[in-house]
Formats: C-alpha cells, structure tokens, sequence
C-alpha cells in the first residue's frame, strides 16, 4: 500500500518514522514546501521521493494514501484536494478551522466512499483506553464532573489560538470517554502575547447526564502540566500524563449521603479507602494510530478517531470561540 505524506515540519517526521515502522506500507513520497527539508530523506528513508509540489501526489494513481500534517488553515483545501482524487486521507487535529468546512469534508468522504481520520492522538494512547475501560465498568459510580489542565509555557501559534491548538486533545478525550456531545460551553478567555490570538482560556461545558466538564488550556504558565480529574459517585480517578509510572491512579474517596431523619439533621459519610494504579502498556500512542489509519483502509472501516468525532470537535471549539468573544455566554450545541 503506498502512502505519502505532506508536511516535514515539527510533526511529519514523527509521523515518517511511524510509517515506516509499518510492513505493509511504502511511503512513497514526502512532500514540503521547503526544499531544504528534503535534503536527507532519501538517507533516512531509502526509496522515499520528495517533492514540493503537492499536486504532483494527488494526481498520482499509485497513491492509495495521504497523511498532511500542515497548518490548521490549509487542512481543508489539502483533504479536499486528496478526496477528490481518490485518497484515503489521514490529517492532524483539528479537521478543519470552521464548522461548514469540516461538514463539506466529511460529506465528501462518505459520497467517495473514501476513509477520513484525524490526529487525535490521545485516543490511541493506552492510558486513555484504560479509563474508558474502568468508567465503562461502572467502577467509578455515576460521573459527576471532570476537571482538567492542559497548560505549559509556549509554544504560541502565530495562525491559531490555544483553542484550536490544544482544546482537541481533551475534547476528543471527553468525546470517547462519555460517549456523547455537550449540551453548552462557555469561555473565557484572553491573548496576552500576540493581539487577537487567545493564549490562554477556561472552558466549561455540560454533558447529558449533568455531567459538569472545565477545561484549562494556556500557553503561560510555569511549568507543563498534563492532568484530568474523574469523580464518580463510587470512586475517583487521576489521569497525569507527566508521570513516567503510574499514569492512572484510581482512588477509592467519595461521600455518601443519607436523608436527615429530623429537621436540621445533615448526615453525611467520607469514605477514603485504597489507591490503586492500574498496569499501562507502554505502546507508543502515534504508531497505534497509524496502524489503526493503515488498517482502516485495509479493511474499509472507520477507525477510532473518525471524520464524524473530528467534525464534532470543531463545532465544539467553533462554539468556545464564539462564547469567549462574547464574555463567557452560554453557547448551545445543536
């Protein structure tokens, strides 16, 4: 099967090393607008052409496949570009930068027949599958809310905000664990480094089932944190991505609540029990999810992080946008 992949900046040479790790798969072609990064791929990567001109991949019929990890702001004429030649495609998260350009890729995919992932990493990372295991167990109770940080110092983007760059890795994560879109968001926010580019926001959201979600994401802060919080009725769990072991703690804490027998009785029980780390695979997330792309094609089914879970994210982000613009209002989700 023969892939190619366009965009060798920060990111396409993850994605490079990945494919090639792969048997079953060639990576035919690596594409860039600089030439300059083109200068060792054949050392690196025997048999791998590169070229600067991404036409020249579309319209090759040897193509079966292409991964773009670009600039947000050129997903959409690049996707559009490899549908409509005939390409299974793979892109970096977000989909898209507007909610009717995401809609138009996803429509586009399913008329062509075609498979259409995004990079949601976070899906494939096995510490995340772990949690959707313990909460689709039921051992964590009834989820009452979820609260988590993703903060660090840098890196600004000069095309998009901390919204569009960070957001989608939790949002997605929120998607697959709860099985469900928010009902609202809110945001607030604020850009103080670069004008009109938001470096910092705090988003809230509500989920069926009244389940209450905050989200911190900034690109100032003094030092990189990677956490999320699940509190359940049963028990609580804490998922830290900075951890080199015991990624995932389960915390046997909660309150239990009784009906006051009389008037101005209020009882109440605190439970604090064990806490346990369950075993992490050490799998690395982005080769998991290149194989899911590969096998997707392979097998013409939808992998895990679809068109359809990408084109909800967008909206979700598209709706936080329009909140912090308007001083944190509710936004429904239709």
């Amino acid at each position: 099967m023969n892939f190619a992949l366009i965009g060798y900046g920060y990111w396409g040479p993850n994605l490079a090393r990945n494919i090639k790790s792969i048997p079953g798969i060639n990576l035919k072609y690596i594409c860039d607008v600089d030439p300059d990064r083109g200068k060792n791929i054949n050392f690196r990567y025997p048999g791998t052409g590169f070229v600067c001109d991404c036409e020249a991949i579309a319209n090759d019929k040897e193509i079966d496949a292409v991964l773009i990890a670009t600039p947000v702001k050129t997903h959409y004429l690049l996707c559009k570009m490899m549908l409509d030649n005939g390409k299974d495609v793979f892109v970096e998260k977000p989909l898209a930068y507007s909610t009717d350009h995401a809609q138009e890729l996803v429509n586009l995919a399913e008329k062509n027949e075609k498979i259409l992932m995004i990079g949601h990493t976070f899906l494939y990372s096995p510490s995340v599958n772990e949690i959707k295991k313990i909460i689709n167990s039921g051992e964590l109770g009834e989820i009452y809310f979820i609260s988590s940080s993703r903060v660090n110092l840098g890196k600004h983007q000069k095309d998009v905000s901390v919204l569009w760059d960070l957001a989608p890795h939790d949002l997605s994560m929120f998607h697959y664990w709860l099985e469900s879109n928010p009902h609202w968001v809110s945001c607030n926010g604020n850009n103080y480094i670069i004008k009109d580019i938001p470096d910092v926001a705090f988003m809230h959201l509500n989920y069926p089932g009244d389940i209450c979600v905050n989200l911190e994401i900034a690109w100032l802060a003094p030092s990189k944190l990677r956490r999320v919080a699940i509190v359940g009725s049963q028990k609580m769990l804490v998922y830290n991505d900075m951890e080199t072991l015991e990624k995932v703690k389960i915390f046997d804490k909660g309150v239990d609540y009784k009906d006051p027998e009389s008037f101005g009785e209020y009882q109440l029980s605190y439970r604090s029990g064990n806490i346990f780390s369950p075993y992490i695979s050490s799998q690395e997330p982005l080769y998991l999810e290149v194989l899911d792309f590969y096998n997707s094609i392979k097998n013409r089914t939808q992998p895990v992080s679809n068109g359809r879970l990408g084109l909800n994210i967008v909206k979700i982000i598209e709706k936080a946008e329009q909140s912090l613009n308007n001083k944190g209002e509710q936004v429904k989700l239709v």
